[in-house]
């Protein structure tokens, strides 16, 4: 959990609210905001021995995205850090707003979007 609160408070500039523990299910969730009031909940069931990711083509879901302001800034932050870089800066169309994929500590796919100024 902590790992995970760090790469979403220090890269991504969340803000950590609080923690709650489930004894019924041995859980801990951890709450964050942006600063634009967006919430993310994070989840960790202890008993898990293993978390798998699945194949692309298996997955529930395909990602989560979050709006930065300066693209290369985060980028060069998580070369810094050792973020897993999926797929580098690019636009969807020209002048249109800039896209890079990256991963999190449990390899979830998240999209970075630079919305045109």
């Amino acid at each position: 959990m902590e790992r995970s609160v760090k790469f979403y408070t220090e890269l991504l500039g969340m803000r950590f609210v609080r923690s709650k523990e489930i004894p019924k299910s041995n859980a801990e969730i951890a709450f964050l905001e942006s600063e634009n009031g967006n919430s993310l909940e994070l989840t960790w069931y202890k008993d898990q021995k293993e978390f798998r990711v699945p194949e692309y083509e298996e997955a529930v879901f395909d990602h989560i995205a979050f709006s930065v302001d300066d693209m290369e800034s985060v980028i060069d932050k998580c070369r810094k850090l050792g973020v897993t870089i999926t797929d580098e800066p690019f636009y969807l169309t020209p002048g249109g707003s800039k896209l890079a994929f990256i991963e999190d500590p449990d390899g979830t796919l998240i999209e970075l979007i630079e919305r045109p100024k």
